[in-house]
Order: C-alpha cells, then structure tokens, then sequence
C-alpha cells in the first residue's frame, strides 16, 4: 500500500512540480543539521501572505526561531483605457517563524507575519498594516533511502496545514483593480503539500508542489483555490568555521478565479512564473538567509497587475 501512495504522489508531483528544499548532513561546525526547505503560501500579491513562493522553513536550521522581512513590489492598472497610468504597490511583512519536530518524522511550522502595503492611486496614497493570517503546516516523512544503499539519496514528504483568519479582511478592497490589498483574506483556508528531494554528495534537486483550498469569508467573498510549485537546484560548501548554502531554480503559482456572493469576478485569476537565487550561510547557532525572484512570464488579473520582483532576508537562531 505505501509503495502505491508513493507512486501517486510523485506522478501528482511531477505533474505540475514546486519548492522545497531538503538535505540533512551532519555538520560538525555548527552543529545542527542542515535542511534546506522551502514553501510557497501567497494569494496573489500576497494578501494573506507567508511569503509567497520566498520560503516556508529555514535553509540551514533544522530547527530554529527567527525573523525575516520580505517585500513584493507591483504594479495596477485599471485596463479601461489604453493610456490608462500604471500605479505602484509595494507589499512589506516582517514574519516571525518557527520550524520544530514533535513526533517521530513529523515537524511543524509557523508563521505569523504582520503587514505593513501602500499603494498610489488616482486621490493619493493609500497605506494599510496589521497582523496577518497566521499559518500552521505538518509535514510527515513518507519515504527515505538509506544513506549508505547508494550514491543517491531520495526523500518524500507529505503534509496539511491551516490559515488561521487572524489578519483583517476590508471588503471595500476587494473591488479594486488588485483585490490581494489587504492584510488577511478573512476566510479558514487549507493546504496540500508533497515535496521530493534527490541528492548526490554535496548537491541536490529539489521538486515541490502544494494546494491553496480557499474558503468563503463572513463578507462572502473567497478567493480563489491557488496552485505552487517549484524545482530548486542547490549546493552545500563547508568552509572552516562557517557553511554556506547557495540555490538557483524556478517558482510558479496559479490562482483560480475569485468569488464574490457565489459569482465569479471577471480578471481575478491568473499565473507567474519566476526564476530565484538565494543563499543562506551560518555559523554556530546563528545564520543570515537573502533571497530574490524575478518574473519570467506572467498573466495577472487578466494582465492589469505586473510584478516586478520580490526578495526577502532572515536571521534565526537554532534551538
């Protein structure tokens, strides 16, 4: 039965295929394990965001508490003439985040982000801030190849999560051009996760994919169900007194459309694709992560919102 569930997943996964990292090797230097792992949770420009395919979990602590502030930069358009000026949004959260085991291959995430977005309009700027949507996700370690049985080494994982409706949905919002202005989507929503990982030595691939189920908010409003995916391709260097984890790969995300009243709202579902490079390096129970992600091709709200990049950086701590 668990050789079936494995070849479901993977045939899942690679259908439509997003990010997460994970490699653990002993590090005598620091001490911990090394783990790279990453999780991609954002409606579109990140309204309830955790990050928005900038990472889920810490690259070089396996477990750890830390910070990290990441920013989205945009760019609207009303669409309703050709001339019509393009206006700037820009997204900010600084995140407080936390991975830990609890059983025997199971660990824990989450997530608690406080916003803080502005954006111009035609009567000036407008700025919003707040706490976010919290988000707790369990990922369960299916399948492991022994270390020693070859010169591979395979990983699958699988898990759920939830957002928490902590962050405040404004209703008069979502009838704007980027209805993701906000600080919390208002709505209980649910998540799907598989992850993959191959790896040689001191490289690795890394294939993940996760899905959004959205609910209907008290203001009747829900957006719509999101799909994430990502293959990252990263490397492992020990230096003496410090490691350092460099990576380089691509990230998607899809978004159905949204609903409002049970009616579908014209130009609110949409795609990007990005490419990314990031680091992290630590040393001792302290590392310092950065990373950016560039638009390859994108359709957005039926192109009337353009992203223009996204980075973040962090500080943990290992326990």
């Amino acid at each position: 039965m668990k050789k079936i569930i494995i070849i479901f997943v993977l045939i899942f996964q690679f259908g439509f295929a997003k990010e997460k990292d994970t490699l653990s090797i002993e590090n005598p230097f620091l001490k911990h394990h090394i783990q790279f792992e990453k999780y991609d949770f954002c409606d579109a420009c990140g309204c309830s965001a955790s990050g928005g395919s900038m990472g889920f979990a810490s690259m070089l602590n396996t477990n750890f508490v830390g910070i990290r502030y990441f920013n989205q930069s945009y760019e609207s358009n009303d669409g309703l003439y050709s001339n019509s000026p393009w206006y700037k949004e820009d997204f900010n959260t600084v995140q407080l985040w936390a991975r830990i085991p609890v059983i025997k291959n199971v660990q824990v995430s989450t997530l608690i982000p406080y916003h803080f977005h502005s954006r111009e309009r035609a009567v000036g700027r407008q700025n919003i801030d707040g706490l976010g949507d919290i988000t707790v996700l369990a990922m369960y370690q299916l399948y492991e190849t022994k270390k020693d049985s070859t010169s591979f080494v395979h990983s699958l994982q699988i898990g759920t999560g939830v957002k928490i409706p902590t962050g405040t949905f404004d209703e008069t919002n979502s009838g704007a051009v980027n209805p993701s202005f906000q600080v919390g989507t208002g709505s209980w929503d649910y998540l799907l996760a598989t992850e993959y990982v191959i790896k040689h030595k001191q490289f690795g691939l890394n294939s993940m994919l996760n899905y959004v189920i959205k609910t209907e908010n008290d203001k009747n409003y829900r957006f719509g169900n999101q799909l994430n995916y990502a293959s990252t391709l990263f490397y492992w260097y020990e230096a003496s007194k410090f490691v350092i984890a460099p990576q380089i790969g691509i990230a998607g995300e899809v978004y159905a459309d949204n609903y409002q009243h049970n009616q579908k709202l014209r130009n609110t579902a949409g795609d990007i694709l990005f490419s990314k490079i990031g680091f992290e390096v630590g040393k001792d129970q302290f590392s310092f992560g950065a990373n950016a992600m560039l638009p390859i091709n994108q359709n957005l709200t039926g192109g009337n919102v353009k992203a223009n990049y996204r980075w973040s950086v962090n500080l943990n701590y290992s326990l």
